[in-house]
């Protein structure tokens, strides 16, 4: 029967009912139910699993190995079709911390997942995430959410990505507390256009204190102005921002004295 063929299948192979069902795309009760026969996969889920257990469908589905065929004195013309099948690869580490694998790695075809303290997959979720989509407080991803996260569209509490968004922002666009970016928003905003709810500095700015060659705020300061100095920058954020830590006055001084081209003396 089907369902005992798979059972053995999966069972020789040494991997789980979960395992195989992120191998194939589908959930874990979708592979309980065709262990116990209650139901049985689509066509394309069975040739999934023919292509990972390196197995006919004549034999997974019937227990039939195909017929080797007949000799003939014919002369035919020779057809060769090459078959790839779907690269995979998993390894799961034996030792674990708080219950997950110290490493695991699950790439291939389809929705594959990794799970682990270090996590590399199509879909990773980890401490340190590496993945197409990487969930962790490390993630590193084309789509990444963590603390420290890096990838084509990122969330964070510090966000490095083409599109990021996070307490603090770095990318092509960027949203943050502070965003740095071509193209920022943010409570302070640096960038080539700057829209910040307190302070911008970019080449266009626009907040209530703004900082750039083009500016639009309750105070403006143009850095093409050859007589603005650092020190009058430096005094507009602190009476823009009283009270703020002195670390962030000292780096938005630092960013607008470098921000353009020919550095704030």
């Amino acid at each position: 029967m089907f369902h005992e063929r798979l059972y053995q299948l999966r069972k020789s192979k040494g991997i789980s009912q979960e395992e195989l069902a992120n191998v194939v795309g589908v959930s874990r009760q979708a592979v309980q139910k065709w262990e116990s026969g209650a139901s049985r996969p689509d066509m394309d889920n069975l040739t999934a699993i023919a292509e990972f257990f390196q197995v006919s469908l004549d034999y997974l589905i019937r227990g039939v190995e195909p017929a080797a065929p007949r000799a003939s004195s014919e002369v035919h013309t020779t057809i060769i079709n090459h078959y790839y099948p779907g690269w995979s690869y998993e390894y799961t580490s034996r030792r674990t911390l708080w219950g997950l694998p110290l490493v695991h790695v699950n790439l291939g075809r389809g929705f594959r997942r990794a799970k682990g303290i270090l996590a590399i997959g199509n879909v990773a979720t980890g401490v340190l995430a590496v993945g197409g989509v990487a969930l962790g407080p490390f993630s590193v991803g084309c789509v990444s959410i963590g603390l420290l996260a890096l990838g084509a569209a990122c969330l964070g509490l510090i966000a490095a990505g083409a599109a990021a968004v996070g307490v603090l922002a770095l990318g092509a666009l960027s949203m943050g507390v502070l965003a740095l970016g071509a193209v920022a928003k943010g409570m302070f905003a640096v960038g080539t256009v700057a829209v910040g709810s307190q302070v911008a500095i970019g080449t266009v700015a626009s907040a209530p204190l703004a900082i750039g060659d083009e500016v639009e705020g309750a105070v403006q300061l143009l850095l093409s102005d050859p007589a603005l100095t650092r020190s009058a920058v430096r005094a507009a954020l602190e009476q823009s921002l009283s009270g703020a830590p002195r670390f962030l006055i000292d780096l938005l001084t630092f960013l607008a004295a470098h921000v353009h081209p020919t550095p704030l003396p």
